[in-house]
């Protein structure tokens, strides 16, 4: 787990967050019916190194892309390919960059073209879940309270939430301690400390909550074939007051 002290090691982590929003968001205005996931990975890649980053995605663990991008009943980890997007669809966008050795990892979920009342409200949902957990990120507070805040709001309009994947330490690793878990009770685990830095990352379902991995030994979907929403920020808690987000989007304030 990863506890930043200095000035300089917050303006590099910073710097790597800013480049996964920066291209999200070049991702998310390029989403259309038509375009086929694999061109949305290529995009990715470019405009990461273009900015002086490196794809975090790309190599780990073997996995062969830079973006995940997860379509409708997908949850997390969808690797691109010649699948091309379709009107009404919903598409996880999952993206990492490294800057100087530090990582930033981000998640956005977005409509392809016109979408159903219903799905528009399962995104916005998981989306509010997310800040609802980062408003519990504060110095004092146990790790548990982010948690139980994003499962009470999802579950709250009837959804569930992935219990088999969790949000994350994140620094000069992706994946750090302390694990993230989307669901249980306030007041547990350990207390949140200054200069901590999380990837809190919803994963909501329309559905029930259990998932089950395809065969390419990545892509996790909902085991009934609902739909399923996914967003994340790298955050950094602060000695005082809400914690930072370090990979918020443009046109988005703190």
């Amino acid at each position: 787990m990863i506890i930043l002290k200095t000035p300089a090691e917050i303006a590099i982590m910073a710097e790597a967050s800013k480049i996964v929003a920066e291209v999200l968001e070049i991702i998310q205005r390029a989403v259309e019916p038509g375009i086929s996931t694999d061109e949305l990975d290529r995009l990715a890649e470019q405009e990461i190194r273009a900015r002086g980053g490196i794809p975090a995605f790309k190599g780990y663990r073997n996995y062969p892309k830079t973006l995940c991008a997860s379509i409708n009943e997908q949850v997390v980890h969808g690797i691109p390919s010649k699948r091309k997007l379709k009107e009404g669809d919903i598409i996880g966008l999952d993206l990492g960059a490294i800057v100087g050795g530090f990582y930033g990892d981000s998640a956005v979920t977005v409509p392809v073209g016109k979408i159903q009342d219903s799905t528009r409200q399962l995104v916005r949902v998981t989306e509010e879940a997310l800040y609802f957990g980062i408003e519990k990120a504060v110095v004092g507070n146990r790790l548990t309270d982010i948690s139980h805040a994003v499962q009470h709001h999802a579950e709250s309009f009837g959804y569930s939430v992935v219990t088999e994947f969790v949000g994350h330490g994140v620094g000069r690793q992706l994946h750090e301690e302390p694990q993230v878990p989307n669901y249980g009770k306030p007041g547990q685990g350990p207390r949140l400390q200054s200069g901590m830095v999380l990837a809190i990352e919803p994963m909501v379902n329309i559905g029930g909550s259990a998932v089950r991995v395809l065969n390419d030994r990545w892509t996790a979907v909902t085991a009934d074939g609902s739909l399923s929403a996914h967003f994340e920020h790298t955050i950094a808690i602060q000695p005082s007051g809400p914690a930072r987000v370090l990979s918020e989007r443009p046109g988005r304030a703190n």
